[in-house]
């Protein structure tokens, strides 16, 4: 009778198997702290919190990805490098499809379900979180207003104002031009930056050039889809994050005192790259 191969893999000769004194995958990546980091609080422990507890922390280090990548894409502008920041552009897209996809598993919890420990939230809410502000500022969404928000952490409070009162990645992209020969308006090239961006019909001929002619100016042509797509992964997360909410609790007011889901819509109204998309109007006219 012919004898089945087993159902496994063996350990191959080269496999290290002794790690006493070497570095290990766990200690690496500080699983020991990473693995530990959920605490349930509902009482007894609810079996869906551990989703939540873990959907929000994931979010967080995809944030934390998202803010090393970007603080490297300005770095990069303000230095005239621009082909890094191609990279990195895209880079963040990926990583918001991941973060997109990813509402698809807390969107497994039912209303029900969630009612039943939502309450230990007590005021905690993704309002709150650092990272996820930061990103909008660094995006160019500043509101000297969040920093209130912070007050309780002087540490936080100052890490957000360090962004706050730095050009976001699109101020940085419009000095970016001026200095390759561009005619952006000099209030664009030195301002408060701790104040949003303003709408500027000024800059829609120079993107309309740009878009006109990319085989002649093919780095901005590039950066400015690059910009576009940055734009829109960042949207359609916020769309969905809405949708999630409005899924799982309704119209009810959120945990940190907002209108919940009304609030959530208003942010898709907010522009990051407003002239990038008017400009769309103006090509072939």
């Amino acid at each position: 009778m012919t004898e089945l191969p087993k159902n496994q893999r063996d350990l191959e000769d080269g496999i290290e198997t002794d790690l006493g004194e070497r570095l290990t995958y766990d200690a690496y990546l500080g699983l020991d702290r990473l693995l530990t980091a959920q605490s349930p609080l509902s009482d007894p422990p609810h079996h869906d919190e551990m989703l939540f507890i873990v959907q929000h922390q994931v979010t967080e280090l995809w944030l934390k990805l998202i803010i090393h990548e970007l603080k490297a894409a300005i770095r990069h502008l303000a230095e005239d490098d621009p082909w890094p920041v191609s990279k990195v552009l895209s880079r963040f897209k990926q990583i918001q499809r991941q973060m997109f996809e990813q509402w698809a598993v807390l969107e497994t919890l039912t209303p029900s379900e969630y009612a039943q420990f939502r309450g230990v939230l007590n005021s905690a809410s993704g309002f709150q979180s650092l990272q996820y502000r930061m990103v909008e500022f660094l995006m160019g969404n500043k509101n000297a207003a969040m920093l209130k928000v912070f007050a309780h952490n002087p540490a936080q409070q100052a890490e957000l104002r360090e962004v706050l009162d730095s050009p976001s990645i699109y101020d940085e992209f419009l000095r970016f031009l001026s200095r390759r020969g561009h005619a952006v308006p000099p209030q664009h090239l030195d301002r408060d930056w701790s104040e949003p961006h303003e709408r500027d019909p000024a800059l829609v001929p120079i993107f309309k050039s740009i878009y006109e002619e990319p085989d002649n100016r093919w780095v901005e042509y590039e950066l400015c889809e690059k910009l576009v797509d940055m734009e829109q992964s960042f949207q359609l997360w916020r769309f969905r994050h809405m949708k999630t909410v409005e899924r799982i609790i309704g119209f009810k007011t959120g945990t940190g005192g907002s209108s919940g889901v009304a609030f959530l819509k208003k942010a898709l109204d907010l522009t990051f790259f407003p002239e990038l998309l008017d400009v769309r109007t103006e090509i072939g006219v």
